[in-house]
């Protein structure tokens, strides 16, 4: 098959010599990346769907930026996280746009949670909430910073941390913004955003965004969506998990309350209206707060069906509505007198629905969707959804709650917008595929034999990495598990001088090991004890730390050089047996024939044990073990399925050869038992 015009021009420019070499300081040319470049330039050209799995260290955004500059086509390109975003648009993207020498526009655009709103800062202004000096002056910078900033973008605040209460009360979401009725609609910093991204080539965003508008959410740019000839969805693995959240509903605690505080707020434009208003907007923040007490009774997460079963929180949920009802009444007499009670009757409303559509819609199971099915809809409503083969759970937090609908299947969805977009659509990550194939992902997003393709990491595994199992641990299920894991690692931390990062399947087992290894001759840095990218920042600058994280810390550490050379994964990490959603997944599996440990649970498990281990090597010139604890890796056949996804590195058991790896003779690497020769 000979490739496309623009296939042999991306692969020119990362090639030695070409573009990107001559003009990017420390470009180093890799086949694999030109390969991938030129696979997604050719999915580009046919408007295909591209499938790329590329190794740890290929380069793949720089990759399918030099196709996306290429081509002029608009492209829209979608991230996992807004830190990846912001990396891609301020540093990825110009330098490769300059070494390309092209003129094409790029814009950056965030969901409305991310952009100041005058209206609701000026509503906040003289507000009594705040709860320290500290928020007032972090007030006070903010309402200062809002008469210089041109984009009006919160991440410009360096010093305001990314779970202050503030944000709640200076940005807007889609049921409080007010649209064209609001005073300040033609200085919104959300419109300014939206009208860039209309007029760029290339558009950067990310995964909660994308979502949110393919699932008619009006988060941020659903006018450009439809122009879009090429989509780049990276970090791709995290896909098919949030659709699920956004094709849903969801109604938690926080909304509640800040319809509760902005209705009283809106009573500052209209004398007379805090007499009607105060008495019934407090009483729903009190019921809020009742409903999350009676909750206390039941267990973490867990099913709709078993929180109905505890009559106390039935009650507190009949008291919602009714508080809910109240406050509706209360406040439309109001309406014609500001946009602000507009928006808050509207907002009780859908509210309303949400948590009777949560309480009445019938259960996930075999006969209610056949009775569903036989049924005709109640309501046309667009919002009114039959159930589609949904779970109906609920979730709680230290002081909150969330009640959420969530599809078990978004395959159909994903598929309608791909195909209503006709346009070239490249999903990439580290970790798509399992043993090789791309099965799992592919039906996941509804699609129907792909183009797919596996760029292999340039890195040089068989001597930059060991992998190291210990012996003689007990069954991950033992009281004592934890404790004979940290015995285990301690040698291999001793050889290395700390540096190393342990990643645990559990909080309990996180806090167990930091103090286990509380009081030894290396710093420790503790999931919790500080922000994440703080705990980071500290655990490089001491040379000899070690990070203690849980699974939200597997992806997004990037930590190249002598400051980590020891990853420790305590167990495969399979889906916790308490997540209602998954255990439904696995019921609707099993119904269709499936086998759900084969289909589901594995190559999940995989695909979330490869982005541990991707930690390990970030350069070149990156050295280090692999400890993986659990003993089912080598006394259960399945073990073998890990080891196929994992890169091709030495496997021992041999405690001496993990030590030797951190001798000073790299060659040593070489003469490592295999997995396989020590049994």
């Amino acid at each position: 098959m000979t490739s496309s015009r623009l296939a042999d021009a991306s692969r020119a420019a990362l090639a030695d010599g070409g573009s990107l070499a001559s003009e990017i300081e420390g470009f180093r040319p890799r086949p694999a990346q030109q390969d991938l470049s030129a696979a997604i330039a050719d999915a580009f050209d046919t408007r295909g769907v591209l499938l790329a799995e590329a190794g740890t260290g290929t380069g793949k955004t720089f990759a399918y930026l030099v196709p996306a500059l290429l081509s002029g086509k608009k492209t829209i390109i979608s991230t996992g996280t807004r830190a990846l975003q912001d990396q891609l648009y301020h540093r990825d993207l110009p330098r490769v746009r300059n070494a390309l020498g092209v003129g094409h526009k790029s814009a950056l655009l965030k969901g409305r949670a991310n952009y100041l709103c005058h209206y609701r800062m000026r509503q906040a202004q003289g507000e009594p909430r705040f709860t320290s000096r500290e928020q007032v002056a972090q007030f006070q910078r903010i309402v200062a910073w809002s008469g210089r900033t041109r984009m009006g973008d919160l991440a410009e605040l360096e010093d305001m941390p990314e779970d202050s209460p503030l944000h709640a009360l200076v940005t807007s979401t889609a049921e409080n913004c007010l649209g064209t009725e609001c005073p300040f609609f033609s200085e919104c910093f959300v419109v300014a955003a939206r009208q860039r991204a209309q007029a760029a080539d290339i558009v950067v965003v990310n995964h909660h965004l994308l979502l949110a508008d393919l699932a008619l959410r009006q988060e941020g740019f659903g006018e450009i969506l439809p122009g879009a000839e090429a989509f780049v969805i990276d970090e791709a693995h995290q896909l098919p998990e949030l659709a699920a959240q956004f094709f849903g509903e969801s109604l938690s605690a926080r909304p509640l309350v800040e319809l509760s505080r902005d209705a009283l707020l809106e009573c500052r434009q209209v004398a007379s209206a805090l007499a009607t208003v105060q008495e019934p907007a407090r009483d729903l923040e009190h019921r809020v707060r009742l409903l999350r007490n009676a909750m206390d009774e039941l267990p973490v997460r867990g099913t709709r069906r078993r929180a109905s079963e505890a009559p106390a929180v039935e009650d507190a949920f009949d008291a919602l509505d009714d508080a809910l009802a109240t406050l509706q009444d209360a406040l439309r007499p109001l309406v014609s007198t500001s946009p602000g009670f507009d928006s808050c009757v509207a907002r009780a409303n859908e509210f309303r629905e949400r948590l009777s559509r949560w309480r009445n819609e019938p259960e996930h199971d075999a006969q209610a969707l056949m009775a569903d099915e036989e049924a005709p809809a109640a309501d046309a409503t667009p919002r009114k959804r039959r159930n589609d083969g949904s779970v109906l759970w609920y979730e709680l937090t230290a002081r909150g709650f969330r009640l959420s609908c969530t599809p078990l299947d978004v395959a159909g969805p994903l598929a309608q917008h791909r195909e209503r977009s006709q346009a070239a659509w490249i999903f990439t990550s580290a970790t798509l595929a399992v043993g090789g194939r791309f099965e799992h992902f592919s039906i996941k997003l509804g699609l129907w034999q792909p183009a797919t393709m596996l760029a292999p990491s340039p890195f040089d595994w068989k001597s930059q990495a060991l992998c190291y199992v210990p012996r003689n641990l007990p069954e991950p299920s033992a009281r004592d598990y934890t404790a004979a894991v940290i015995d285990a690692v301690r040698p291999v931390l001793e050889a290395s001088g700390g540096r190393a990062f342990l990643l645990f399947a559990s909080h309990r087992a996180l806090r167990e090991s930091a103090e286990l290894l509380k009081g030894g001759p290396w710093p420790l840095f503790v999931q919790g004890e500080a922000p994440r990218s703080v705990l980071l920042e500290r655990f490089r600058a001491s040379g000899n730390g070690v990070l203690l994280g849980a699974a939200s810390f597997r992806e997004g550490i990037d930590v190249a050089g002598d400051a980590l050379s020891v990853v420790v994964i305590d167990k495969l990490p399979f889906a916790a047996p308490d997540d209602p959603v998954f255990e439904a997944r696995l019921d609707a599996i099993r119904r269709n024939g499936g086998v759900p440990f084969r289909d589901e649970q594995l190559p999940q498990a995989v695909i979330a044990l490869k982005q541990g281990v991707g930690r390990l090597i970030r350069s070149e010139s990156d050295r280090g073990v692999l400890v993986l604890c659990d003993p089912r890796l080598v006394n259960r056949q399945y073990g073998s399925v890990f080891f196929n996804s994992m890169p091709p590195f030495p496997k021992t058991r041999d405690l001496a050869a993990a030590r030797a790896f951190f001798d000073a003779n790299p060659d040593l690497q070489h003469a490592l038992p295999t997995l396989l020769d020590v049994g």
